[in-house]
């Protein structure tokens, strides 16, 4: 939903993550049945914008005509407008071991930048008429860190977002719709923090050779190049990755603003905080500990920060004696203060949102709390359209406009 000109004109939406669905007809189903719901009690009388997660499957199926009008009926239709896609997971991410398969295929692929391209294709066709709305995907920040063997394979990821922010160029001039590509840092991953964000962009986007490579591409000058790169390329914040890694909302948006960094799109996300883990704290979190996604962990000792690739090494690794404090990757509920006697990196999300309320950040604003489904049981209760309701709640009470 759009949040009008005194909240910098913004876009609040939920992604659609949350919901299963693989191929064209799973995410058209969950159009149908769960955006309505969730529109009728939020903004029944105003359009609703959609954060639209589209696998490589279900964004193929889409270049079929009959699927892509399909797509455009149950918007117009629905009273829905997508001003933003989730393209991190290219592929399964519901019911089904995920962990480290999310980030592949990485951008040194070929498969990773076609991706990006068709969902930008997709994307500029779908934007409302208003010029205004320009749009946003988030994508997985480089890959794997583990993966991640020297400079090479920086330099072949970082090729590759030079030559899909050159088919977002082409789109501009081709549709007059302005699309950014967001990399989103996420622990364990080649950009796990803003600051090594900062330094990709320096070292391989936003340097002379970046721009006489863009201006290669697209044919453009020197001046317009180095433009094109920082319209085109920018960051997603997640806020539970940034406060898992110990960051402060505030401080990692001036990290980026200095260095002149978009941030197209944040992703509001709240993770598990454990202030001084002991051994019972470990026995309680077990639950946590499931099968289909990567639970990163950062412990913050005496000696400095500590990561773990999973809950599971985090537990072999956990000695009492040092009381530490764990940030743990598994997105809970943002409403939540408190979850299973386990605080939470909320207060971090409420900063961000005073900063977004008194001095707008980003025009795209995505809830994303992806893992109703692997939660402990006493936590799946209630439906999930009535969860979302109850974040987009508390999210918009955070900015002042519920």
């Amino acid at each position: 939903m759009k949040l009008g000109p005194d909240r910098g004109d913004a876009h609040l939406t939920y992604c659609t993550n949350i919901h299963p669905g693989e191929t064209w007809g799973e995410v058209g189903h969950a159009l149908r049945v769960h955006l309505p719901a969730v529109k009728a009690r939020l903004c029944p009388a105003q359009d609703f914008g959609v954060g639209l997660r589209l696998s490589a499957v279900a964004a193929r199926d889409l270049t079929a005509p009959d699927a892509f009008a399909e797509l455009q009926d149950i918007l117009a239709s629905g009273g829905l407008y997508v001003f933003t896609i989730n393209g991190f997971p290219y592929g399964t991410f519901h019911g089904a071991r995920v962990k480290e398969a999310v980030y592949q295929p990485d951008w040194r692929t070929a498969d990773r930048l076609a991706y990006s391209n068709r969902l930008a294709d997709l994307l500029a066709r779908l934007l409302p008429e208003d010029d205004s709305i320009e749009g946003s995907i988030s994508t997985v920040p480089g890959g794997f860190k583990p993966d991640v063997d020297g400079p090479d394979v920086s330099r072949a990821m970082a090729d590759n977002m030079l030559r899909h922010a050159a088919h977002l160029v082409a789109l501009r001039r081709d549709t007059g719709r302005t699309i950014a590509l967001a990399l989103e840092p996420e622990p364990c991953c080649l950009l796990e923090t803003t600051q090594e964000a900062v330094d990709f962009f320096k070292t391989h986007l936003h340097n002379a050779a970046a721009v006489e490579r863009l201006a290669t591409l697209t044919g453009a000058s020197l001046a317009e190049a180095e433009a094109d790169l920082h319209r085109h390329l920018g960051v997603c914040l997640d806020l539970c990755h940034a406060a898992v890694e110990f960051e402060d909302p505030e401080e990692a948006v001036a990290a980026l603003q200095a260095d002149g960094i978009a941030v197209p799109k944040v992703q509001i996300s709240a993770g598990i905080r454990l202030p001084q883990v002991s051994r019972a704290d470990i026995e309680r979190i077990r639950p946590f500990d499931d099968a289909v996604y990567l639970h990163q962990v950062v412990a913050k000792t005496a000696r400095g920060l500590d990561r773990y690739l999973d809950l599971g090494d985090a537990f072999a690794a956990f000695k009492e004696a040092e009381r530490p404090e764990w940030r743990v990757h598994f997105h809970v509920p943002i409403f939540l203060a408190a979850l299973d006697g386990f605080a939470t990196t909320r207060p971090a999300v409420e900063s961000f949102l005073a900063r977004q309320r008194r001095d707008p950040v980003t025009r795209h604003l995505e809830v994303e709390t992806y893992t109703w489904d692997v939660l402990p049981e006493e936590h799946r209760r209630d439906d999930v359209v009535s969860n979302i309701v109850k974040e987009m709640q508390w999210a918009q009470n955070q900015l002042g406009t519920f």
